[in-house]
């Protein structure tokens, strides 16, 4: 019965392309789609009061009973970070490395969906036969371990997902790059390659993640106080490199911050992290040893308000303050966006006498990418040797710039598609096209609501963040449609009432005479009512005021 037409191949993304961040990516072939990645991503400025942003997965609910699974590369929110919320709108089965499933179930489980959802342990080795196709594994080396690229056998051909990647030829631990089957996948012929675009524009090759522990060890050896390290919870190389930096220098560890206690705890239960016996001591310890003999491991390196190194430079840490000649290490480079914060933190350890060190160039080391630059994404070009290439995971000038690298070592430049999200490339017979779109978008999580606050809802914050807000208390009499009692005239953050009674109480004579005479033209709407005063008092306002607050009139009949 299937026809050409149905058994195509789609490619798409969900979320990840023309951004950094909620990765999503989905593989369909006729009745069957695999989903690859569920990643959050954190909100600019003008998305007010929004938490985190997750993908729109209406396409999956929509064909939910297609949906085999959900195979997730690695443990990074910005691949995992969705997962609490859109296993809420859609039951899924997760396929995860043991790291990645331990970092996950952390997750599900301070969600209530442990017992719901369906979890299932891979390694490099796994093979899964997923309706018509069949999912198999390869080591990738990044900044936290267990990370996979993903091949997908389809009848099509071979479709490779990279996940994030980077080629350090000596990694912390034994978590290299399996470059031989890379290369094995790669002569048998790889119809189509996802490849992460993070640092296309940096040329050469991310040097290896070995060199900051050498940096590490020599800073912690030159500090005569104690040594308080700031970095990402998720990167377990550097975790372990700051314990073994501090072993060697005899100082005790202490760590600080939910994120990095959770990490530090999942990582060192599972055997990812080795911290010797009786090194790790408890925050309110710190002051019993001299301040050569700690550091401290915590978090807020993209200068999070809420996060310890952050409470910290402002001196309102409850159990650990900043003293002078303390050497504070701030071990990441800033997501863009986060300069600012990070600049004010970094002032402000500063000002109580610190000695920071910041920073990822070559005077400090003290930070390297988890992300190959251009050499080693041209060695993954050249391994895998595609037929199609679609650059993913960055932003649209990562991509373009990922496209001129294929192009340079001998992919077609019509072969490569450079897509948005929900932008479909389908393959039928060979033959790739770029064919239409699937629903994608964002969805916005404040709070417990997945999605309730839309684009309305944020231009209303907007809206009040900028001119305030005014509310118009009116009591209408039933009888004779006479205003009883009001306008009272309440004002949050438009004007200070002391200082404009005179511009409020013409405001309230305004809204008196719009309705008086509203109700002598008959006007018994109150929809129409509450309009006629919005606009007579917005008119009013902006000619004295140039600004345009939003104005809420509440009328009531007694």
């Amino acid at each position: 019965m299937n026809n050409k037409k149905e058994n195509k191949l789609s490619i798409f993304a969900l979320g990840g392309v023309g951004e950094i961040g909620k990765n999503m990516y989905a593989v369909q072939y006729a009745n069957d789609i695999i989903v690859i990645d569920c990643g959050s991503k954190f909100p600019d400025e003008e998305l007010l009061g929004i938490d985190i942003i997750v993908p729109d997965i209406s396409y999956l609910i929509e064909n939910k009973d297609k949906v085999r699974a959900l195979l997730i590369t690695h443990g990074h929110e910005d691949h995992i970070g969705g997962l609490p919320y859109i296993l809420k709108q859609l039951s899924l089965p997760v396929y995860a490395s043991r790291l990645t499933m331990g970092l996950i179930e952390g997750k599900l489980k301070e969600a209530g969906l442990l017992g719901t959802t369906e979890r299932t342990l891979i390694h490099s080795d796994s093979v899964l036969k997923l309706g018509s196709m069949t999912a198999s594994f390869f080591k990738t080396n990044h900044s936290i371990p267990d990370s996979l690229g993903v091949v997908l056998d389809t009848p099509e051909g071979v479709v490779v997902h990279t996940g994030d990647f980077k080629f350090d030829q000596t990694p912390v631990g034994d978590y290299h790059a399996d470059i031989h089957r890379m290369a094995e996948i790669g002569s048998k012929g790889v119809l189509a390659l996802l490849s992460e675009s993070t640092n296309a524009e940096r040329p050469g090759f991310t040097p290896s993640e070995r060199i900051v522990g050498a940096n590490f060890i020599d800073a912690f050896r030159k500090a005569e106080r104690r040594v308080i390290v700031s970095t990402f919870a998720s990167n377990v190389h550097r975790l372990q490199q700051v314990i073994d930096a501090g072993h060697v220098t005899g100082r005790k560890l202490a760590v600080i911050g939910r994120s990095m206690v959770n990490m530090i705890t999942i990582a060192s239960e599972l055997g990812y992290l080795n911290i010797p016996d009786g090194m790790l001591i408890e925050p309110n310890e710190v002051n019993r040893y001299a301040d050569n003999q700690v550091v401290i491991l915590c978090t807020g390196s993209q200068g999070e308000p809420m996060s310890a190194l952050t409470r910290m430079a402002r001196s309102n840490h409850r159990q650990v303050e900043i003293l002078e000649g303390d050497t504070v290490i701030i071990s990441a480079t800033p997501i863009p966006g986060n300069e600012r914060s990070i600049g004010r933190t970094v002032d402000e350890l500063f000002r109580l006498g610190a000695n920071v060190i910041y920073g990822s160039g070559s005077a400090t080391g003290m930070h390297v990418s988890g992300h190959g630059s251009q050499e080693e994404l041209k060695l993954m070009l050249q391994l895998m040797a595609p037929k199609y290439f679609i650059p993913i995971h960055g932003e649209y000038r990562m991509q373009l710039h990922h496209k001129k690298l294929a192009v340079a070592v001998g992919v077609e430049s019509d072969n490569i598609f450079i897509v948005d999200n929900g932008e479909i490339v389908e393959i039928v017979g060979g033959d790739a096209r770029k064919s239409g779109k699937v629903p994608a978008g964002n969805t916005y999580i404040d709070g417990l609501g997945i999605g309730d606050v839309g684009n309305i809802v944020l231009r209303d914050r907007k809206h009040l963040s900028q001119d305030g807000i005014l509310v118009v208390v009116v009591t209408i009499s039933k009888q004779d449609k006479t205003i009883k009692s009001g306008p009272d005239i309440i004002s949050r953050g438009f004007v200070y009432v002391r200082e404009s009674e005179g511009l409020l109480e013409e405001a309230g004579r305004i809204v008196s005479r719009t309705i008086t005479k509203s109700i002598s033209d008959n006007v018994n709407q109150w929809t129409t009512l509450k309009s006629n005063v919005k606009d007579s008092l917005g008119r009013f306002l902006y000619e004295q005021t140039k600004r345009k607050p939003m104005i809420l009139p509440i009328i009531m009949e007694v």
